[in-house]
């Protein structure tokens, strides 16, 4: 039965590559403007509209003690004002001419989404192009928005016990990069930026020779390029920002953190590894080992936690970064279980995999997922915009966007091994627990 399901699930596969294939890389439209601000546009006609995803690379690795959190700030402060269009008239504008957005800011990167009708893209450009040449700084806006980000961040903290554990995660596996930073900032750097903190910010990150925009939709690359040079060309370009030059020494131990929360009703366990940035080759491997251990009730720790009533919930986080960063696992405790008891049953099951091994069905299984999802993604203008803009910053070229399935396909199961062997070292772990009260 197992293997008529992987059959099922390879003929589902067949099927969307087929229905995929006109996306390759030569569809992939790129240019420069002369002020350095680089556009990758794809042609999309399956509905009559459009996005435009700008990746700026700048994040909380960019920060310093005394300005920790302007990156997310900046993300707040690109809605409130720029010469053309005065604080709130962002939004008010782009509805008016049918359009949404969105944006997020997390340790790399400060991404900015639009979601239009294709016929509204000079409008868009209009927005884009004005914020990015003439953003304004006011001193009022700034103090209104500081309130904001105060209230976020100690409600984000106060609701959220993962986000507390999180931090204090970071804080303690990182001794000199800037990831132990939290995105959004320390509670006294927020409360004293001053002007100059953030102009000097600004003028730093936000040049456009430090973006990348990908437009995909039912668009003329040429008319995007002519559209570009119309409004972007305008915006100064300046000297690319300082790279991030610490590199985090190796740790040699285990570290461990608590956290004391009163009002957490059972513990909270954060379970974290060292492992090398997104653009390494072990990548796809462990993003395998991931599906394996956490994705779904058939998954190891979930059959060996939750079934098991160790644990109410468990789950992973393997994101991208630039630099090498954390693979995190997390787990909350059952009523009346200790934190350390299920700290025991997860690291049983990880070394049991780095002993034992892991079968090539199970391989194949989620092989064949991952890559289900990775043409569904394709499927949408929103999918497309997002595989090719973070394989252009995460892997340094969008063009590695159409190496992936290889990539996933050509995997073993004695590859899960020897990643999870490689990485899952006691002396590269960090373990977090956060409670009431010490056990």
């Amino acid at each position: 039965m197992k293997w008529k399901n992987l059959a099922l699930a390879a003929s589902l596969l067949c099927g969307l590559v087929s229905h995929s294939q006109a996306l390759t890389a030569d569809q992939v439209k790129s240019f420069t403007l002369p002020n350095g601000m680089k556009f990758l546009v794809l042609e999309s006609h399956t509905i009559p509209n459009a996005n435009m995803y700008t990746y700026w690379k700048v994040g909380s690795r960019n920060e310093v003690p005394g300005i920790t959190g302007l990156s997310h700030f900046f993300e707040h402060m690109m809605f409130n004002g720029s010469k053309k269009f005065g604080p709130k008239q962002f939004d008010r504008t782009m509805e008016a001419a049918g359009g949404a957005n969105n944006a997020y800011t997390n340790n790399d990167l400060t991404v900015y989404q639009d979601w239009f009708p294709a016929t509204a893209l000079p409008v868009i450009f209009d927005l884009e192009s004005d914020r990015i040449a003439n953003l304004s700084i006011d001193p009022k806006m700034v103090d209104s928005e500081r309130g904001v980000v105060l209230s976020e961040r100690s409600t984000g903290l106060e609701n959220s016990n993962l986000r507390s554990l999180w931090g204090a995660v970071y804080a303690t596996a990182f001794h000199a990069h800037p990831y132990a930073i939290p995105t959004i900032g320390h509670e006294s750097d927020i409360k004293a930026w001053t002007q100059a903190d953030l102009e000097n910010y600004f003028k730093t990150y936000y040049s456009p020779n430090n973006a990348v925009a990908v437009i995909v939709g039912a668009v003329k690359a040429d008319e995007v390029k002519r559209l570009a040079e119309q409004y972007f060309a305008k915006a100064p370009q300046r000297a690319l920002p300082p790279v991030v030059r610490t590199v985090e020494p190796e740790q040699k131990g285990e570290r461990r953190v608590f956290v004391r929360k009163e009002s957490a009703t059972t513990p909270n366990l954060m379970v974290s590894y060292k492992v090398p940035a997104t653009n390494n080759p072990d990548y796809y491997a462990l993003q395998v080992l991931n599906s394996i251990l956490t994705e779904g009730k058939t998954s190891r720790l979930y059959q060996a936690l939750v079934d098991k009533r160790l644990a109410t919930q468990v789950g992973a986080d393997y994101g991208k970064a630039f630099d090498p960063g954390l693979f995190n696992f997390f787990a909350v405790a059952a009523n009346q279980v200790p934190a350390a008891k299920v700290e025991a049953a997860l690291l049983a099951e990880i070394d049991k995999l780095i002993r034992e091994g892991v079968s090539e069905e199970e391989v194949q299984k989620v092989k064949n997922q991952k890559l289900l999802n990775f043409y569904r993604a394709q499927e949408t203008i929103n999918g497309k915009a997002a595989q090719i803009g973070d394989y252009e910053v995460y892997f340094g070229d969008y063009k590695k966007l159409f190496d992936a399935p290889e990539a996933y396909r050509r995997l073993r199961a004695a590859d899960i091994q020897r990643v999870a062997a490689t990485y899952f070292k006691k002396s590269q772990r960090t373990v977090g627990v956060l409670a009431a009260s010490e056990e």
